[in-house]
């Protein structure tokens, strides 16, 4: 008689324990979701309801500047008078896009040879000097202003566009150096190393190699270095009189003697966003990857 095995039954499977919906979590998640969006509401209209109510003003007529009316029709008086007409800045104007310009095509080759040296040389000091420049942003510029004037009133520049720009220059070279050492330090040296085995030069390698490599951080100096410039109130105040005032410092001419002409004082407003607003839009694509670049090696 043979024995025969016996398989044990299997035990009976457990019920699933039953998923209870937690109470109040949907209702807390909608709460979470309409303050964010109102937190972000509330912070836009912060941010962009003075930029918005200064371009309805710059349009709307004399008569109608202290009017909360959004429903007027719209008028070009206010660009016409400070644009050719009675207080007239197109001086001022072109002497900010002149010594902008002038400041950034200068201190961008300056910043970049400076940033290649801090990067790629060890010499006595490097650090200590890194760090003095570093320095240099935390001086408040009215403690060399007055050394400032005393020098240019020295060397009779008091008033000329050079002075501005080589006032600029000592106030962008240092933060644009800072800022472009970064980019080149996220650049692999191996393709330098490759570039000198080819044959090039020291000035061909910045130029062909590292400039093009280095363009999205140049841009994001570049509009850095620009928008200094453009914004500078302080050292033209102090180095300026006529023939080299500034847009930032005329627009204190257009507080008269019977009260501050605020269509105008906003059309003057605009005109001082719009470079601004136009460098955004055309390096927007290179912003966020120049700013990056030199984060992580």
């Amino acid at each position: 008689m043979t024995d025969t095995a016996v398989t044990p039954a299997p035990a009976p499977a457990r019920p699933a324990p039953a998923i209870r919906p937690r109470r109040g979590r949907g209702g807390w998640a909608t709460a979470r979701a309409f303050l964010r969006v109102l937190t972000t509401l509330a912070i836009l209209f912060f941010v962009l309801f003075p930029i918005l109510w200064m371009g309805i003003t710059a349009f709307k007529p004399a008569r109608d500047a202290f009017s909360t009316d959004v429903v007027f029709t719209p008028s070009l008086a206010n660009f016409a008078a400070i644009l050719g007409g009675a207080s007239d800045l197109t001086g001022a104007l072109v002497n900010s896009v002149l010594i902008a310009v002038a400041t950034t095509l200068v201190s961008i080759p300056m910043a970049l040879l400076a940033a290649y040296a801090f990067s790629r040389y060890r010499f006595p000091g490097h650090r200590g000097m890194l760090l003095a420049i570093v320095a240099t942003q935390f001086i408040p510029g009215v403690a060399i202003a007055l050394p400032f004037l005393s020098l240019f009133r020295g060397l009779g520049l008091i008033d000329t566009h050079l002075a501005l720009v080589i006032v600029n220059l000592s106030l962008v070279v240092p933060y644009i150096t800072w800022l472009l050492k970064g980019f080149v330090d996220g650049l692999p040296i191996e393709i330098e190393e490759a570039a000198r085995l080819d044959g090039c030069g020291q000035l061909t390698l910045l130029w062909r190699v590292i400039t093009p490599l280095a363009a999205p951080g140049i841009f994001v100096a570049a509009v850095f270095s620009f928008l200094l410039s453009w914004n500078e109130f302080l050292f033209p105040t102090f180095l300026a009189r006529s023939e080299a005032s500034t847009l930032p410092v005329a627009l204190m001419t257009l507080v008269l003697p019977e009260g501050v002409a605020w269509g105008q004082m906003a059309a003057a407003g605009l005109l001082v966003m719009a470079p601004m607003l136009v460098l955004a839009l055309l390096v927007r694509k290179h912003f966020a990857e120049g700013m990056t670049m030199g984060a992580v090696k």
